[in-house]
């Protein structure tokens, strides 16, 4: 035993090296006005946070017995009530700021969908406070807030020192994902994870005008500490594209004042093309369906993506958060009628062909004065390369923004037939709210189908294996549809989000995410010695056959020097062949 002991210190040694705080860029210095928000230390309604300092975030538990304490002392304008429960059993709740009587404008916010990025959840705490006992109650006046504290419940829970390198503070971060290991922010489309099924329903239930998700970035050192992001930025990649014109018209202007004012620097939320050499330039990029701004792109629902620096510190994100949710509140109050205006246009509108692949350009789409900090360069010793080392001084340069062309597209059918067997994939289509009929007794149509050709499966993702092809072929098809199976109208307000699920082309749909694993599967094959004189005589009998299996040969000696692919290839052309092998089984009703 003892001759083992240098190893053992050795070992323990590392492992308390390792275990240091890893070092962070120097913090920019900052103060602003926002810091009047912050209540004395013997002020009866301090919030955790405030009263830690911003060292740490409540718990679970803490943020619980604060938000009932505080919902107690003000019934008339605050409620809590649960909505749904985390893969754990944690239950999930929002907290309702309204003064009641008519129908208002609801502003939805939804922190900790990564539990890690928790500066909403100590924001809302401060500003529901302010709203019932420091005279913020005005900001209820046109406009009905529902705040979700902690999305990702389990992940909040899974609190450690050691979460997110990358963030300054709090001293116990979340978790990323849930405890099912999904990333909520990759799950809207699928819905897979039990906290997104209850969000979605939570959204139909409330139908908000204005749906903020609060985050925080990491990636490339800048002075902006409150960047956010939505579809329609610079009058780009909206579907939606009167509600992006209004969030960049409207939104966008508002909310830099409001930030600015208090003393932030707001801007895009910068994501560089390469975090080791940020002098490439950023990224402005068509928001997927798998992402909330996507989701609500195509769902018609106002989006707003706030991401503060992870290298700023914590007090200061927090403070500007506060900051963005108050002004969407205010903003919404006095500008509901145009927002609401926007909405109803989108909804109505009818949109015939769907992009769904996207091509690189040269040239910038434009270049941004942009706020970045120094930066130089040193050789590590452990990764034998140069890495790069943020300086803490501000600097301005001209940063170029890239981002894409529409390639390919598709035209959308009149309808979309789904079998009574694709039970999950109907459950998801009720749970987006997409309206469809379905059929009490069995229906024989033509329809247009899809067999794709090159399957290629790629690695595990959010629970699944997703599925690419290099091929969709259509083809007219008789198909019965046994009763149960739904049909699915592209005329209807969330038309959009159906053809994003159905369309097989689509990059964030249903198959591409393998919903239909069955179709991949082979279940009946055939023998050499029944194939080949069957492919002998189809040889001597079908001069076009030769001529195409002849050019194969010469043109894949791997295939002509394989006994059993020259078989398969004839077997894939005589009746004995499964004909839904690789067939999409939703079929689509052209117009």
């Amino acid at each position: 035993m003892l001759r083992y002991l240098p190893l053992l210190a050795a070992l323990a040694a590392t492992t308390a090296s390792a275990q240091r705080a890893a070092p962070l860029p120097p913090a920019l210095q900052w103060s602003g006005a926002s810091e009047r928000l912050i209540v004395h230390a013997d002020d009866p309604w301090i919030t955790p946070a405030e009263r830690d300092g911003f060292d740490r975030t409540p718990d679970g538990s803490e943020t619980r017995a604060w938000l009932d304490r505080l919902v107690a002392s003000a019934p008339t304008l605050l409620s809590i009530e649960p909505f749904g429960r985390s893969a754990q059993g944690r239950e999930l709740y929002f907290v309702r700021a309204s003064k009641g009587g008519a129908a208002k404008p609801v502003l939805l916010v939804q922190a900790g969908i990564h539990a890690g990025e928790i500066d909403g959840k100590d924001a809302g705490l401060m500003l529901l406070r302010d709203i019932a006992h420091r005279g913020k109650d005005r900001l209820l006046d046109r406009v009905d807030l529902v705040f979700v504290p902690v999305f990702n419940a389990d992940g909040h829970e899974r609190a450690s020192l050691w979460n997110r390198p990358n963030q300054r503070g709090p001293r116990n971060m979340g978790w990323r994902t849930t405890a099912q290991n999904l990333n909520l922010n990759r799950d809207y489309v699928k819905a897979d994870a039990p906290e997104m099924q209850a969000m979605l329903r939570l959204i139909q239930r409330f139908d908000p005008a204005l749906y903020l998700d609060l985050h925080v970035t990491d990636g490339i050192d800048h002075q902006y500490d409150i960047t956010y992001a939505f579809s329609g930025w610079r009058g780009r990649y909206a579907r939606s594209a009167a509600i992006g014109a209004w969030l960049d018209t409207q939104l966008r202007p508002a909310m830099d004042r409001a930030l600015t004012r208090a003393g932030h620097i707001p801007g895009f939320y910068v994501s560089a093309l390469s975090n080791t050499d940020p002098d490439k330039g950023i990224e402005h990029t068509p928001d997927t369906p798998r992402f909330s701004t996507g989701y609500g792109d195509v769902a018609r629902i106002p989006t707003v993506l706030l991401e503060t620096h992870s290298l700023k510190p914590y007090r200061q994100r927090v403070l500007g958060t506060y900051v963005f949710v108050e002004e969407a509140l205010r903003l919404l109050g006095q500008e509901s009628v145009g927002l609401r205006t926007a909405i109803a246009r989108d909804r109505a509108s009818r949109p015939d062909r769907l992009t769904v692949t996207w091509k690189p350009r040269a040239e910038p789409l434009y270049t941004l004065d942009f706020k970045g900090v120094a930066h130089d360069r040193y050789r590590s010793a452990a990764s034998g390369r140069e890495e790069i080392r943020w300086l803490g001084r501000p600097v301005m340069q001209k940063m170029p923004v890239f981002g894409p062309d529409p390639d390919k597209s598709v035209a959308l059918p009149r309808a979309w037939w789904v079998p009574a067997t694709a039970r999950d994939v109907i459950a998801r289509l009720k749970l987006h709210g997409i309206a469809y009929e379905t059929i009490a007794a069995p229906r024989t149509l033509t329809l247009d189908t899809v067999r794709i050709g090159a399957p290629k499966l790629g690695n595990a993702s959010e629970g699944h294996v997703p599925l690419t092809a290099g091929s969709y072929t259509h083809a007219p098809r008789r198909e019965t549809f046994p009763a149960g199976s739904v049909r699915v109208p592209a005329d209807q307000p969330l038309g959009l989000l159906a053809a994003v699920i159905l369309e097989p082309e689509s990059a964030d749909s249903l198959l591409a995410w393998n919903f239909f694993p069955g179709m991949l599967q082979r279940t009946e094959y055939i023998e050499g010695y029944a194939i080949a004189p069957v492919a002998d005589r189809m040889l001597a009998e079908d001069a076009d056959l030769r001529r195409a299996f002849e050019a194969r040969l010469a043109a894949d000696p791997a295939f002509a020097a394989d006994g059993s692919a020259r078989l398969a290839w004839f077997y894939e052309r005589t009746p004995y062949y499964d004909d839904r092998y690789l067939l999409y089984p939703v079929g689509r009703e052209l117009r």
